[in-house]
C-alpha cells in the first residue's frame, strides 16, 4: 500500500521533470540561436531556420504544458492515491469486521454446543432420576402387596385354625358324650347328682 510519505516525493519528481524540460528547452534555443548566427542552412546538410523555429515552438509548447499541468497532475495523482488509500482502509475495516463476526459466530457456536451438551446431560439426569423413582415406587408397591398377602394368609390361617379347633372340640365333646352315655350307669348318675347337690349346698 502506498504511504502518505510518498506523495511529496512524487511532487518533487514533477518539479524535477519541469526543471529538466526547461533546461533542455533553453539549451535547444541557445543552440538554435548559435546555429542561426553561424549562418548554417539546409545546404550544409543541417537544419534550416524554419526547422529550428518549429523545434523552439515545440519546446515552448511543451514547457508551457508542463508549467500548466505541474499542479493539476500531482493533485490528480494525489487524489487518486488518496482514493486508493481510502478504499484500502475501507477494505481493512470490512476485513476486521468480518473477522470479528467470524469470532462472534464461533463463540456463539461454542456456546450452542455447550448448551446442547447441558440439555442432553439434563435429560439423561432426569431419565436416571425417573428410572430410580419408578424402581423405588415399584419396590414399595411390591413390598406393600407382599405384606398384604402375608396378612391375608395369616388371617386365613387363623380362621382355618380356629375352625379346625372348634370342629375338633365339638367332635371330642360329642365322642366324650357318647362314651359317657355308653359307660355310665344309673348308680353313677345318682352319685354325680348327689355330688353336685353337695357342692351347691356347701
Amino acid at each position: 500500500m502506498t504511504s502518505p510519505d510518498s506523495i511529496p516525493q512524487r511532487g518533487s519528481f514533477c518539479s524535477g521533470l519541469w526543471r529538466a524540460a526547461v533546461t533542455v528547452g533553453l539549451l535547444m534555443v541557445m543552440a538554435g540561436a548559435a546555429w542561426a548566427a553561424s549562418g548554417g542552412d539546409a545546404a550544409h546538410g543541417g537544419l534550416t531556420s524554419t526547422d529550428w523555429y518549429r523545434i523552439m515552438n515545440f519546446v515552448v509548447l511543451a514547457a508551457a504544458l508542463v508549467f500548466l499541468l505541474r499542479k493539476p497532475i500531482p493533485r490528480a495523482l494525489n487524489s487518486r492515491m488518496q482514493g486508493i488509500q481510502d478504499q484500502l482502509k475501507d477494505l481493512e475495516a470490512r476485513k476486521a469486521d468480518a473477522e470479528k463476526q467470524i469470532v462472534e459466530c464461533n463463540q456463539k457456536l461454542g456456546a450452542l454446543e455447550k448448551e446442547a451438551e447441558r440439555i442432553v446431560s439434563e435429560y439423561i439426569r432426569q431419565g436416571q432420576d425417573a428410572k430410580t423413582r419408578i424402581l423405588k415406587e415399584a419396590e414399595s408397591a411390591a413390598e406393600k402387596i407382599q405384606a398384604q398377602a402375608r396378612r391375608n394368609i395369616e388371617h386365613e390361617y387363623e380362621q382355618t385354625k380356629a375352625l379346625l379347633q372348634r370342629e375338633i372340640l365339638e367332635q371330642s365333646v360329642a365322642k366324650a358324650e357318647a362314651l359317657l352315655k355308653q359307660n355310665i350307669t344309673n348308680q353313677d348318675q345318682a352319685q354325680l347328682v348327689e355330688d353336685y347337690l353337695q357342692k351347691v349346698a356347701s
